[in-house]
């Protein structure tokens, strides 16, 4: 029998806008999903600096415009559109020379009916801008969508290179009103019920540690994301951010789309599904909370699951009830739980299964 690739498994994630999407591309998978937005996406309004920019350009057309995100940009035109500026936006932008960070921004201005001259084949910021400054800036007017983020070192570089910049805020990302869910799946990750979790934005990453940091969990849950769980990051400049923060080897697609990353996860995670045989020539494979025997899956709870995996890392050796009260529940106390757990895991399971075996007075082992 077969189960979808991430039956078992836990994931988290931590984007605020379209974190449905996501959620349903990991759920087909079989996939669990646990959401603790890291960051809040917030539109600029027309009280605030972005009407100001847009006035401005209208009146002055720049000779440069830098489409950063796909999102600012149809936001920006849609603000426009209903300020009714629209056209005169799309006027005084019509003779600009216009540079895209990636595929997103460019496919937004073509389908504003504007031409785009190159775009950054890495998606970085700083590489659409190293493109600009050799395209030349001495005395041109060059305006600069901005994302969420402030990049005052590449601001700097084109002023430097002899622009006059036109900033265009249209979102900013703050940390979340809300930080329950975000406390949950720090935790979480913290305590191996999360087997991944994806980052689709550098802010994200840096507020998720800020958060932990706060809640003195911090290097706990490093050490989380450096071993147990799978942290996956959509493209270079989110996993170059998540490098920064300690995370020391991200998953990063080699195109920065939630497809590709969905699939690079799947492929992580199976990766860390653990097979063995058992004495009586039993296959099982253990996926998250899934345990497979002979490919029939079994879905089991984290206590059965934890216990199970404490067994198989000791590889058919015995592993006594302090042991695994210590390793499962972090306790000293009444080793009865272990008995119970055992007998669950052993009651889901076919009877004739002889999965975990008792030894008298020591503990229990895998029957390998």
């Amino acid at each position: 029998m077969s189960i979808p690739a991430l039956d078992g498994f836990t994931v988290g994630i931590t984007a605020d806008r379209r974190w449905e999407e996501q959620a349903e591309l990991l759920r087909r998978r079989g996939a669990t999903i646990l959401h603790g937005p890291c960051i809040r996406t917030l539109p600029l309004d027309s009280e605030d600096d972005l009407q100001t920019a847009t006035d401005a350009i209208i009146t002055t057309p720049p000779d440069i415009l830098i489409a950063n995100t796909g999102i600012g940009m149809r936001s920006w035109f849609a603000a426009a559109e209903s300020w009714g500026l629209g056209e005169a936006l799309l006027g005084s932008l019509s003779e600009a020379t216009i540079f895209a960070r990636g595929p997103k921004a460019s496919s937004v201005v073509h389908q504003a009916g504007l031409p785009v001259l190159a775009r950054a084949a890495s998606e970085r910021l700083s590489e659409v801008v190293e493109i600009v400054i050799a395209h030349g800036v001495v005395g041109k007017r060059v305006a600069f969508q901005r994302h969420g983020e402030d990049a005052p070192q590449l601001l700097a570089a084109l002023q430097d290179a002899g622009a006059s910049l036109v900033e265009v805020p249209v979102y900013s990302w703050k940390i979340p009103t809300d930080l329950r869910p975000a406390h949950r799946l720090i935790e979480g990750i913290i305590n191996g019920k999360v087997q991944a979790v994806t980052f689709t934005s550098a802010p994200a990453v840096r507020n998720m540690i800020a958060i932990a940091d706060e809640l003195e969990l911090s290097t706990a849950l490093l050490v989380a994301l450096n071993s147990s769980t799978v942290t996956v990051c959509v493209g270079p400049v989110c996993a170059g951010v998540a490098i920064d923060e300690g995370i020391a080897n991200p998953v990063v697609p080699t195109k920065a789309r939630l497809g590709p990353m969905i699939r690079d996860l799947a492929e992580a995670l199976a990766a860390s599904r653990v097979r063995l045989t058992l004495a009586d020539g039993h296959d099982i494979a253990l996926q998250g909370n899934t345990l497979l025997v002979d490919g029939a899956p079994t879905d089991l709870s984290d206590r059965e699951s934890e216990l199970l995996s404490v067994l198989i890392s000791r590889g058919g050796a015995i592993v006594s009830k302090t042991d695994l009260l210590a390793g499962v529940w972090e306790t000293r106390g009444d080793d009865h739980v272990v008995e119970v757990t055992v007998a669950r895991l052993r009651k889901r399971l076919d009877p004739s299964l002889k999965l975990i075996a008792s030894v008298p007075r020591r503990g229990y082992r895998l029957a390998l």
